[in-house]
């Protein structure tokens, strides 16, 4: 596992979420393999929305001490934080390929922060953006 690899919400969410059976454990296999070649990224709003769907969007919601915990062990990961430029980007991407400016969001951080694969359940699965393909690693 060479580079960098951005990994999208859900796929974060369904790591933590032991309710969710196959994908959970797929989704914690990808991010285990991740730690191990020091090879994730995220972006500030990959980490917000996780913040939010571990609260509320989780049959089994996690204390706000255990999402604290989590958060602590990603900032060790490439964090894409987003700024002004970010935005303007992210409406360009939203133009160009006609997705969500959410998604488009995800995917100028993926570019960012120099990703080849952009780990999604959200986006279909070998679609390419520039240089960024989509891999659902939940499949």
């Amino acid at each position: 596992m060479a580079g960098k690899f951005f990994v999208d919400t859900n796929i974060l969410v369904y790591a933590y979420d032991r309710l969710a059976g196959m994908k959970h454990q797929r989704a914690r296999d990808l991010t285990e393999r991740l730690w191990k070649a020091n090879a994730g990224a995220l972006s500030t709003q990959v980490l917000q929305e996780l913040c939010v769907s571990l609260q509320r969007e989780v049959a089994n919601p996690a204390s706000l001490e255990k999402i604290r915990e989590i958060v602590r062990t990603y900032v060790s990961w490439h964090i894409v934080v987003n700024t002004p430029e970010s935005i303007m980007r992210a409406l360009e991407i939203e133009e160009r390929y006609k997705i969500s400016f959410r998604d488009a969001l995800i995917v100028q951080a993926a570019e960012k922060s120099g990703a080849s694969i952009l780990y999604s359940e959200d986006l279909a699965t070998g679609q390419i953006f520039g240089s960024i393909q989509v891999v659902n690693p939940l499949l």
